[in-house]
C-alpha cells in the first residue's frame, strides 16, 4: 500500500509551482472529487498567481456540463471515467486559455448517492490536458483516514504525473 504523507505532497505542490513560475506555464484545474485541493496546493506558494489562471469545483454533473464537458460523455461512460475527466481538463484548459488543464473526478471514501451504480470508493480519473495533448488516467486509492488524506493522495498522483511531462518539455 502507497504511503501518502501531508508535508512531502505540499513540498511537492511547492516544487511544481516554482517550476511553472520559472517555465512560464499557466495552469488551471477543474475538480470534483479533490474539491479545489489541487488548486488550493498550486497557491499555498507565493507567486503563484502568475501561473494558475482560476479553476471550477464541479462537484455536480450539473456543474460538470455548465462548464464544459458534453453531457454525452457523461451518459456514455459515466461521471467516473478516464473520458469525462479528459473532457474537464479540455474545458477547463480551453475556458481559461492555460497551457495546462487538469481535470479529476472520482470516489473517495463512500459511494456517491447521486451516482450510485458508477461509483466505487477509492476508484479516481484524471487527466492533464498539456497544450492540446490530453492523456487520463486511472488510480485506485487505497482506504484513508479522513477526507483530506483521499484528496491529498489524489494530489500526489496528480503533481508526478505533471512533474514528469514538464520533465518532459
Amino acid at each position: 500500500m502507497k504511503e501518502y504523507n501531508e508535508q512531502k505532497i505540499r513540498e511537492k505542490y511547492r516544487q511544481l509551482t516554482l517550476t511553472l513560475i520559472e517555465k512560464k506555464l499557466t495552469v488551471t484545474t477543474m475538480e470534483s472529487a479533490t474539491s479545489g485541493q489541487i488548486a488550493s496546493l498550486i497557491t499555498d506558494t507565493e507567486g503563484s498567481s502568475a501561473i494558475l489562471k482560476g479553476a471550477f469545483i464541479t462537484y455536480s454533473n450539473e456543474a460538470k456540463i455548465m462548464q464544459g464537458v458534453p453531457q454525452e460523455v457523461l451518459e456514455k461512460f459515466s461521471v467516473y471515467s478516464i473520458e469525462t475527466a479528459i473532457e474537464m481538463a479540455k474545458a477547463c484548459r480551453k475556458s481559461y486559455r492555460a497551457n495546462i488543464g487538469i481535470g479529476v473526478t472520482g470516489t473517495m471514501g463512500n459511494v456517491d448517492p447521486a451516482n450510485f451504480e458508477d461509483s466505487v470508493p477509492g476508484q479516481v480519473y484524471f487527466a492533464v490536458d498539456f497544450n492540446g495533448k490530453a492523456k487520463g488516467y486511472y488510480v485506485e486509492i487505497p482506504p484513508q483516514k479522513t477526507r483530506l488524506g483521499y484528496k491529498l493522495a489524489v494530489a500526489d498522483e496528480v503533481a508526478d504525473i505533471v512533474m514528469n511531462e514538464l520533465s518532459q518539455s
